[in-house]
């Protein structure tokens, strides 16, 4: 809502507390749903410099002394500051303002009317006590009339009285105040003095003597009445003169209203006026009415004199008021003195009390410190007896698992001899087969015929075929002379004469080089070529394997990195018949038990790309070395980064993290030099070469070589063991399957014991014969090997050994 259409309500209340809160708040609860303002209307009396109010009473100033007459001034200014604060609050949120009205000799009735002209009051709310300090009760019902009768029509006038609104009534002489029930509140008459009788009654007989003249016809007797009632009324005049002048002395020290003439109102005036009346009889009834007029006087003069000595008793009660207050004054004094006493004892006791309160804050710091000391002790002690109970809990739990062994000991002495054998035929059996596996390759090269590789394929097994990435492959693994061979059919090459494939074939069989794949033969029809058997299959699966007992580190990588280059080398630099690979790939390289990397898929497939050259087998080699590095498929990356020359920090923060921690420097070296491989068609390089790379690859491998050393760790990566020392893994208590160091072993059909989940997967696959003998299997039950369990436990606790899962 605007300010502009905000409506002032002014309301006057007086000092009296209760009528002016039960006035205030009929306002507001008129005007509750109306945007208004309030100004609090307040007579401010002119402080009489003749009078004081004192708890005794009102006395004169001259009987105190000034500084009290201040103090008790201003202890009365305090009390009206607080009534008007109490308007303001009883207010709220409606907006409110103090006016005060100074008061001076004018009655306040008039003094209203100035205002409501002055300030264009269009609202006016007035409490009864408003009018109350300046006139008696019934006068301040004339005074609520006489504003009721002279405010412009513009203001409304609303008289509340207890808290409720009453209204004006006037009835001849007679005032009348009710409230909304017409229920009368109060009543009063207009008195009539004795003067104003006097010239009521005067006026009425000249007017009936000017009646009567008319009919007698005599001027004589009307000119002696005339002077008769001059002289009555001018000494009557004169002795109502006298007599208040006597009645305004005699009673000086009472109030402006009570020092006036109480109005004679002489009773059946109307009789008088009663123009039937004769003369005589008026004037036999004035006879009467100065009769009691004189009795009135003399009850009048008592009463005078009783105020008289009552002044009197007031003057002697002022003196001993003043004794008192002198009394008063020298205990203020005394008290004064007292209180600067105190004062200063009391600064004493702050100044202690604050050294207390200082002295308590510094105990309360010490004390919270001890809570915290408690605190973290009272935890400490929790864990302790958490620790004890947890280690009371494991000591119960050995003791019971020592119980258990302890019943298996017998068992365990039984199966002792059984497995003392089975550990003697499983090393002479890898004795034989690692000496078949030496010696095979290199003097057994022979023709195979059909029948004998569907025989050591089992009719080319689905079971025994091969995958790759997860894809199958024509690749079989198949026996021969009780050593295991990877059988590779070759249906590609159906067209090419068999005369030019058993020359291919021969010379391939013809080359050995530690990193190249074996031949040790081949068969004309159905073409296909018998190589030896790489266990741990190609580097590409080794690369995209998550499994952390499967992970090449960092060292094995720059192993194989130098093993691959060897290899190519060797291919390129054949004195008889160089040849380039054109496919080197990580599904190329290949990974015996031992994790050895040799390069397969050479020599048979001719390569009629003209780009198929060194350079190609070079960049080859430098994508081989960014999967080692990060571990990803470089294919489609390969050309972006050498066209944007990638910086070699940011491909350092890309390395395989399954490699664990890289020597930074040794992996931004081997990042220089992937990078300049496969550069080499965009920036040629004459220096550059294979045996050039292989140098390098060599120095880069030695630097790895000491930083292992330095940390004093093999790391045997086909059983995924690293131990401290130099001491190997028996091999019976590695995996036939994964070759890896068992955890649960299982005794299978054929004796062996596999790992449970390597055995489980070889039999869901389809699979029904034995992976060691390659025999069927009687029956797929597996039988828990717990002698064997607790030996490999025993063997990890002795040699401290640590197994990466």
């Amino acid at each position: 809502m605007d300010a502009s259409k905000t409506e002032k309500i002014y309301v006057a209340v007086g000092n009296d507390a209760q009528d002016g809160f039960k006035t205030l708040n009929w306002a507001l609860k008129k005007w509750n749903s109306h945007p208004i303002s309030i100004v609090i209307l307040h007579v401010t009396y002119n402080v009489s410099k003749d009078y004081v109010y004192t708890p005794f009473g009102k006395l004169p100033a001259r009987s105190v002394s000034e500084e009290k007459v201040e103090i008790l001034r201003k202890d009365e200014q305090e009390k009206i500051n607080k009534l008007l604060s109490k308007y303001i609050a009883l207010c709220g949120k409606v907006p409110a303002e103090i006016l005060e009205v100074e008061k001076f000799d004018e009655p306040m009735q008039k003094r209203i009317i100035d205002l409501i002209f002055g300030l264009g009051i269009s609202k006016l709310v007035i409490g009864f006590s408003f009018m109350k300090p300046s006139l008696k009760s019934k006068g301040a019902i004339s005074g609520l009339f006489y504003v009721h009768q002279h405010k412009p029509a513009f203001c409304e006038l609303f008289i509340i009285c207890g808290g409720k609104q009453v209204f004006l009534k006037g009835k001849n002489d007679e005032k009348i105040m009710e409230d909304d029930h017409g229920v009368m509140v109060a009543r009063t008459r207009d008195k009539i003095t004795f003067k104003d009788w006097l010239d009521k009654l005067f006026n009425d007989k000249i007017n009936d003597s000017q009646d009567k003249s008319a009919s007698l016809s005599s001027t004589n007797l009307e000119n002696v009445n005339q002077n008769q009632w001059e002289f009555y009324l001018q000494e009557i005049e004169n002795y109502f003169q006298e007599l208040s002048s006597n009645l305004e002395e005699g009673s000086c020290v009472q109030d402006n209203d009570d020092s006036q003439i109480s109005p004679i109102e002489p009773d059946h005036v109307t009789e008088c006026n009663n123009s039937n009346m004769s003369t005589a009889e008026k004037i036999e009834i004035l006879k009467k009415k100065l009769n009691e007029a004189h009795k009135t006087i003399q009850l009048k003069r008592k009463e005078a004199k009783d105020n008289i000595e009552r002044h009197t008793k007031a003057e002697w009660a002022i003196c001993l008021c003043s004794s008192r207050a002198e009394e008063v004054e020298n205990r203020i004094r005394e008290e004064v003195n007292a209180r600067e006493e105190v004062k200063k004892e009391l600064e004493a006791e702050r100044e202690q009390t604050e050294e207390t309160r200082r002295d308590i804050e510094e105990s309360k710091r010490r004390l919270r410190s001890l809570l915290e000391v408690q605190s973290e002790l009272s935890n400490r002690l929790q864990i302790w007896t958490m620790g004890k109970a947890r280690a009371e809990t494991q000591l119960e739990k050995a003791v019971g698992e020592r119980r258990e062994m302890v019943r298996e000991i017998e068992e365990l002495r039984r199966q002792r001899d059984v497995l003392n054998r089975r550990i003697e035929f499983c090393n002479h059996k890898d004795a034989i087969g690692m000496a078949a596996r030496m010696t095979e390759p290199c003097c057994t090269f022979r023709e195979y015929t059909h029948e004998e590789l569907r025989l050591a394929t089992d009719n080319f097994s689905d079971r025994l075929r091969l995958k790759s990435g997860g894809d199958w492959t024509n690749v079989y693994r198949g026996r021969f002379s009780h050593s295991t061979f990877a059988i590779k059919m070759l249906p590609s090459l159906a067209s090419l004469s068999h005369q030019t494939f058993q020359s291919k074939a021969r010379l391939l069989g013809d080359i050995r080089q530690p990193h190249l794949i074996a031949m040790v033969g081949f068969c004309s029809e159905p073409k296909g070529i018998v190589l030896e058997y790489m266990r741990n299959g190609s580097l590409r699966d080794m690369l995209v394997s998550r499994r952390k007992n499967r992970a090449l580190r960092w060292h094995d990588r720059i192993r194989i990195a130098t093993e691959v280059c060897s290899g190519l080398g060797f291919l390129n630099a054949a004195k008889t018949r160089s040849a380039i690979h054109c496919h080197l790939t990580p599904s190329n390289v290949l990974l015996d038990r031992n994790l050895v990397a040799k390069i397969t898929g050479f020599g048979l497939h001719e390569c009629l790309d003209e780009e198929c050259n060194v350079e190609s087998d070079l960049r080859a080699l430098g994508a081989l070395f960014m999967q080692l590095l990060t571990g990803r498929n470089w294919t489609e990356l390969v050309e972006e980064a050498v066209a944007e020359d990638m910086v070699r920090e940011a491909l350092v923060g890309v390395l395989d993290e399954m490699a664990g921690q890289w020597p930074l420097d040794l992996a931004e070296e081997l990042v220089g030099l992937a990078m300049r491989c496969l550069s080499i068609k965009s920036k040629p390089n004459a220096e550059l070469s294979i045996a050039r790379v292989l140098d390098e690859l060599n120095e880069i491998r030695r630097k790895g070589d000491e930083i292992v050393a330095k940390e004093g760790r093999r790391v045997i990566i086909g059983g995924c063991v690293d131990t401290e020392r130099s001491s190997d893994v028996p091999s019976v208590f590695l995996c036939p399957i994964l070759q890896e160091l068992m955890k649960n072993p299982q005794v299978a059909a054929d004796g062996f014991s596999y790992e449970l989940e390597a055995i489980e997967q070889w039999l869901h696959s389809g699979h029904d014969t034995s992976p060691m003998t390659n025999l069927r299997l009687k029956h797929t039950f597996l039988t828990p090997n717990h002698t064997l369990r607790s030996l490999i436990e025993d063997w990890k606790t002795n040699r401290l050994p640590k197994v990466t899962h």
